[in-house]
């Protein structure tokens, strides 16, 4: 059984990225959709220490890449697994060196669920250039303002769930010196997204 789920999880998004490249047609969201939250402040950017499924990581760590940020978490019903879907179309995109001067960064908004191994394996079903980082409450909390996103817990009633995270829906993307250069609305669409990392990597040669 073990062996099963991995095997359907990756079935499920092969189906998803094929039905975004083949047949999608995003619409723009309705105002109650849950990832609407507006940004919680002006994002400034800034420096950051989460952990990962290898250890602590700082994004000054990883100064030298491009750099999209994300916030959300693993149990995001729809909202999280299609941005993802859509950076992992872009970076299929990229060519080789070009894949390897960017980081894709994805920051759980749920640390009393998303353990670093367990965003681990999830970022891995989509793109292996991308991390998930989590840490304390407070921790998150604090990346979180830096960059204006916003999210709130709110109950899921009778699922078994127990609760869900209401958040915004922004990339930000953060140049190779460790500055926020642009904030990407929620399903930006891939062709864009190659556009501007190929316009970030090529300011700096």
């Amino acid at each position: 059984m073990s062996k099963i789920l991995p095997i359907f999880a990756i079935l499920l998004l092969s189906l998803l990225l094929l039905w975004l490249l083949l047949a999608w047609d995003p619409a723009p969201i309705s105002a109650t959709s849950h990832d609407q939250l507006k940004l919680e402040a002006h994002p400034v950017g800034g420096e950051f220490e989460l952990s990962s499924a290898q250890g602590p990581v700082k994004l000054s760590d990883l100064k030298g890449k491009l750099v999209l940020l994300y916030f959300g978490y693993t149990a995001c019903p729809d909202i999280c697994p299609t941005n993802l879907a859509i950076i992992a179309l872009a970076l299929r995109e990229l060519t080789r060196d070009e894949l390897d001067a960017v980081q894709v960064v994805f920051v759980s908004v749920d640390p009393e669920r998303d353990t670093p191994e367990r965003l681990a394996s999830y970022v891995g079903y989509f793109h292996p250039r991308m991390i998930g980082l989590t840490g304390s409450a407070q921790a998150v909390a604090n990346a979180a303002k830096q960059y204006g996103a916003a999210y709130q817990r709110s109950d899921a009633g009778d699922s078994a769930m127990g609760y869900m995270i209401d958040h915004s829906a922004y990339t930000y993307v953060i140049d190779r010196s460790g500055r926020l250069v642009e904030v990407l609305g929620h399903a930006t669409p891939a062709e864009e997204i190659v556009a501007i990392l190929r316009h970030h990597l090529s300011a700096l040669g």
